[in-house]
């Protein structure tokens, strides 16, 4: 028989009581537990599914290929080679240190390189993979794959980099790409430009077609293991190249330009200058020389600290297009723009005779004409042959400043063009209110007497100088220069369109009987015995000329520094000068004069003299446009872009 002690009973129904809540705390538990792996694995099965694989798998933007550049008569002037690139990815720079220092010996990387790295690395999204070195040569590579052991998350990858194959000849029209920067991402949402391996315009035709010429991003689909490293393809879609483009430049002219430039510096200390060719009906640039130029395949490999330095320390600025960015006195090619606004104003006629003493006088000043025992009197046709200082003082005084800069706009001046390339200067067409407000001086007598020789404050591009010229032969039509002839996206046919015949540009209303007068001023410039630029008549050595190839200019000579009566008496030339301080020299034309079709500009950079040094640049390149007749010859190129 069992007996109990006092208290065992009360002690069983603690135990009990405890063993309930134990219980039923480990049914709440087990309760929630399986309530949660419900939910994990059967309400967000698929969501999670998802996150894993996401994690297992990664998708990469692709680069697709670059559009292609050429001449319109199909020779490339920008193409994509094949470039063997170091690759490095790495879990946002976790061991990147050791790597990249291993890199560095092989390579000889260098602090600067270094520094890139280890920044691009830890803010890397996706383990996107940056890029060490572009343009590897066998060497390198073999060195990379032989201590590949040695170099995880190292990689040799094949990609595409910019040829140019006519180097510094087209490098101020093509351009040339480079690394995308916080500025070219400025107004673009394209994920594209966020790759280390793309390439933006920087300038040129490169610039001002980014978007056509990039393409649009392809795709691929990689399974990568816990640290981002690609175990193995999935799948890719091919991104669609960039569209490419047929300039309106023609190669052949543009080097024959060049070496023409470059022929009439032979003796120069420094080759300086620009030319630019233009159909006065189409718009089309066919040349457009910069000289010196530099070599855009230098900045596609990337350029060094050294190669920098001496292309910014160079004192003929190979980096800038003076074509479009140089800005110069335009001296007395502007007289044909003076001689347009005195005859739209009324100010003169064509039977107003004007004389020439060999100076004019303002109060205690002078204003001496270029020949010094004066040309007489003298009509608009004559002053414009003779290019007589003395006659547009006197027309620039009857004129007015107002009426001038009115004729100035129409003909293209202080003005961003059309064309579209960046780093277009506008020049400095010069008025009473600009005057005021740059200097707070009113405007003087003295400065319409230089505005209407193209000196004092007036400056303008070569550009501008052929757009005057082109808009003054055209019958006076706003035609505006132009360097996109065709674009196509790849595959498709790649072809100039029909040459126009006849003008589409609006009309400026200029009174043909004034432009007739200018023509005639402007052809006996050349063709005339007494004209300034008489030695360069087509038949001035007796030899029978087609009259097809005639043609009409003005000449030019931009003061730089003035000799004074001190120097001059000391027996002081131009010559004597040292080069920066030189005239510039100066040359407009046209051709043919029956029927213009072609426009030039030409200025030799402190050349002296525009009727010695860069008249014949202009005769010739000229000539050889005409010879060419690119518009008037309808060229059957087709091309498929598929190189």
């Amino acid at each position: 028989m069992i007996r109990f002690r006092k208290g065992d009973g009360e002690r069983a129904g603690l135990f009990t009581r405890r063993a309930l809540l134990l219980g039923g705390a480990q049914l709440t538990l087990m309760s929630a537990l399986a309530g949660r792996l419900y939910q994990l694995q059967i309400l967000e099965s698929q969501r999670f599914t998802t996150l894993a694989e996401e994690n297992r798998v990664n998708i990469r933007l692709l680069a697709p290929p670059r559009g292609l550049i050429f001449d319109r008569t199909g020779q490339p002037l920008a193409i994509n080679r094949n470039n063997f690139r170091a690759m490095l990815a790495s879990d946002r720079g976790r061991g990147a240190e050791v790597v990249i220092e291993r890199l560095d010996q092989i390579l000889n990387l260098g602090e600067a390189d270094r520094t890139r790295l280890l920044r691009e690395l830890r803010r890397s999204r996706g383990f996107q993979p940056t890029v060490v070195r572009e343009n590897l040569g066998w060497d390198e590579v073999s060195r990379i794959e032989f201590n590949a052991p040695d170099l995880p998350g190292v990689f040799i990858d094949i990609g595409q980099t910019r040829d140019y194959p006519d180097g510094d000849l087209m490098s101020h029209i093509v351009g040339y790409t480079g690394r995308v920067s916080d500025e070219d991402l400025a107004g673009r949402d394209d994920p594209l430009l966020q790759l280390p391996t793309m390439r933006f315009g920087k300038k040129g035709v490169e610039r001002s077609l980014e978007d056509e010429l990039r393409g649009r991003a392809g795709a691929v689909q990689v399974e990568v293991n816990a640290v981002g490293r690609i175990v193995r393809e999935l799948d890719r879609t091919e991104g669609q190249p960039g569209d490419n483009v047929l300039l309106t430049v023609d190669l052949d002219l543009q080097r024959f330009a060049a070496e023409r430039l470059q022929a009439q510096q032979a003796n120069s200390e420094h080759k300086s200058g620009a030319v630019v060719v233009m159909d006065v009906v189409t718009g089309d640039i066919l040349a457009m020389v910069s000289e010196p130029g530099f070599d855009p395949n230098v900045f596609a490999r990337g350029i060094s600290q050294t190669e920098w330095k001496e292309l910014l320390d160079d004192p003929a600025h190979p980096l800038n297009n003076k074509a479009i960015s140089g800005v110069y006195p335009p001296g007395s090619t502007y007289k044909i723009a003076v001689a347009l606004a005195a005859l739209e104003s009324g100010a003169i006629d064509g039977g107003t005779i004007l004389s020439c003493p060999g100076f004019i006088e303002l109060g205690k000043i002078k204003f001496h004409c270029w020949w010094k025992g004066g040309h007489g009197g003298l009509n608009v046709v004559g002053g414009i042959s003779n290019s007589c200082d003395c006659f547009f003082y006197q027309a620039a005084q009857r004129t007015g400043v107002d009426k001038i800069d009115e004729m100035a706009a129409k003909l293209g001046f202080g003005q961003v063009s059309a064309l579209g390339l960046p780093g277009e200067a506008a020049g400095n067409q010069p008025s009473r209110s600009w005057k005021l407000d740059k200097y707070n001086v009113p405007w003087q007598q003295g400065d319409t007497f230089n505005l209407g020789i193209g000196q004092g404050y007036m400056t303008a591009t070569p550009l501008q100088l052929a757009i005057m010229t082109s808009r003054i032969a055209n019958g006076g039509y706003d035609v505006q220069p132009n360097l996109l002839l065709a674009k196509a996206a790849p595959r498709e046919e790649l072809a100039p369109p029909m040459p126009k015949l006849k003008a589409t540009a609006t009309s400026l209303r200029i009174d043909p009987r004034h432009l007739a007068l200018v023509h005639e001023g402007m052809n006996l410039v050349v063709n005339s015995p007494s004209g300034t630029a008489a030695q360069l008549r087509l038949d001035a050595e007796n030899k029978p000329i087609d009259p097809a190839f005639h043609f009409a200019g003005k000449t030019g000579t931009a003061q730089v520094k003035r000799i004074t009566e001190r120097e001059r008496a000391m027996g002081i030339t131009q010559e004597q000068l040292p080069w920066h301080l030189r005239h510039h020299a100066l040359f407009v034309c046209f051709g043919p004069v029956d029927n213009p079709r072609y426009a030039c500009a030409v200025v030799v950079e402190h050349g002296m003299a525009g009727g010695a040094t860069a008249g014949p640049i202009g005769r010739d390149v000229l000539l050889e446009t005409m010879k060419r007749d690119p518009s008037r010859r309808v060229d059957r190129f087709r091309k498929t872009a598929s190189l």
